[in-house]
């Protein structure tokens, strides 16, 4: 049944790597269990509830995902929207949290309508070859970024902008035995080397900790957990009248499709280059299924009580054990669905444990820079603005879009504006208009 639906041997994977691929997913994201309802609660919403909400929305979607699409693609409560959706739409521009799941439901009918009509679909085949790989770099910077600051090892510094950290702290040495330990399995071609130093960083941390040093890992006080929060399951309908009578509910609203719109596009091609989902004209397998899937979760998630469900970079470390099909996706949705009832066994996946999986998948993925033609100005320059400007942005849909407009104008530079791509141009246009005027 598993080989019908999934076709495992066609993809050169097998049920073992799928699950193990799946797994590492789940830990690698189990971070956004805890981080989005501590930045959604800010808004005055239940943190409970946005527990709930955000782990059985990323249930679904990512089932969803798996079960449609085949792709090997885990999806959540993205970061960064959470914090435009906290910090802009209900902090700057004033709306009620029930106002804001508004705006994130309308912006999934939205992403929903586009996805079946094509539109996505013909937007992220229209990047550049060049440009894919460009992202997919970046992303893997990007990430790599996100697991070293999540871990202490680079912090902020008034003086640098950002600093080492304390080499001193417990979490840090943890984080860098851990990242030499995977660094090593990888080098001695250790089959689903980044889950088992994963688990290898884990166990090292619990014995730490139960040495008596502070920081670390802790055994859980308890195995099940039976409180349920299901207050804002759907609040959003209570907050459609804002959207007619608050005056920025329709920027919040592109604003909310802009930043999952790209992030998506970006988590896809990244995704899809790295498990051989690139089909012979350079485009992603069953794209419509998986935007079709993304759009979905959003949607789900608004009903739920949580901001944009989208595909998260951190599946690219369950690609990199070997997850290649939805069995991946599938396997950490379950595991998205049982974190429900298991939630204290997560008090052992600390940043310092994740951050190894993190930099060495950003190490992998970095590799995509040698597919770039350097000795092209034109992809150099691109491909160079994008990565640098989504690790210093700390964003990847701003990342693809310095990226685009490089891109455009470099072509009129050497007058090859007639080979850049009509829809490019207009979304250039968008780009300008989201990095100019749309607040941050």
């Amino acid at each position: 049944m598993l080989e019908k639906i999934f076709k495992l041997q066609e993809k050169g994977t097998t049920v073992k790597t799928e699950i193990l691929a799946g797994v590492t997913t789940f830990l690698a994201m189990a971070y956004i269990l805890a981080v989005n309802p501590a930045m959604l609660g800010e808004t005055g919403m239940s943190v409970q509830g946005v527990f709930l909400a955000t782990a059985i929305s990323s249930a679904v979607a990512t089932i969803i995902m798996g079960l449609i699409a085949n792709y090997p693609v885990a999806l959540s409560a993205g970061m960064g929207v959470n914090a435009l959706f906290t910090y802009t739409i209900c902090g700057t521009m004033g709306l009620s949290y029930k106002g804001a799941l508004a705006c994130v439901f309308v912006s999934g009918i939205i992403f929903v309508v586009i996805s079946v009509t094509g539109l996505r679909r013909m937007i992220i085949n229209a990047i550049p070859a060049q440009l894919k790989l460009a992202i997919g770099a970046g992303i893997g910077f990007f990430i790599a970024f996100i697991g070293l600051k999540n871990a202490g090892i680079i912090i902020a510094s008034p003086a640098t902008f950002v600093s080492l950290g304390d080499f001193t702290q417990p979490a840090v040495i943890l984080a860098i035995f851990g990242i030499l330990v995977t660094i090593l399995l990888l080098s001695r071609k250790v089959p689903a080397a980044v889950f088992y130093g994963l688990l290898v960083t884990a166990v090292a941390g619990i014995i730490a900790g139960l040495c008596g040093i502070k920081g670390m890992p802790t055994l859980p006080n308890a195995v099940v957990s039976a409180e349920f929060d299901f207050s804002l399951v759907g609040v959003f309908a209570s907050g459609m009248d804002e959207l007619l009578s608050h005056p920025s509910c329709f920027v919040a609203i592109f604003s909310l499709l802009f930043v999952d719109f790209f992030d998506t596009a970006g988590t896809l091609v990244a995704v899809a280059n790295r498990a051989n989902l690139i089909d012979d004209k350079g485009e992603l397998e069953n794209v419509e299924r998986a935007l079709l899937a993304d759009s979905i979760g959003t949607v789900f998630g608004s009903v739920m009580g949580t901001s944009t469900v989208t595909s998260f970079v951190e599946s690219t470390s369950g690609v990199e054990v070997g997850g290649r099909t939805g069995l991946t996706a599938l396997t950490t949705g379950i595991l998205f669905l049982l974190s429900v009832f298991f939630s204290p066994l997560l008090a052992a996946v600390t940043s310092a444990v994740t951050a190894p999986a993190l930099v060495v998948v950003g190490i992998l993925m970095a590799q995509q820079l040698k597919g770039i033609d350097w000795d092209n100005f034109v992809y150099a320059a691109s491909g160079f603005m994008t990565v640098l400007f989504m690790i210093l942005a700390y964003s990847i849909s701003d990342g693809i879009a310095i990226g685009f407009i490089t891109y455009a104008l470099t072509m009129v530079g050497v007058g090859k504006a007639k080979e850049v791509k009509p829809i490019v141009w207009v979304l250039v246009v968008f780009f300008v208009i989201f990095l100019v005027f749309l607040p941050k």
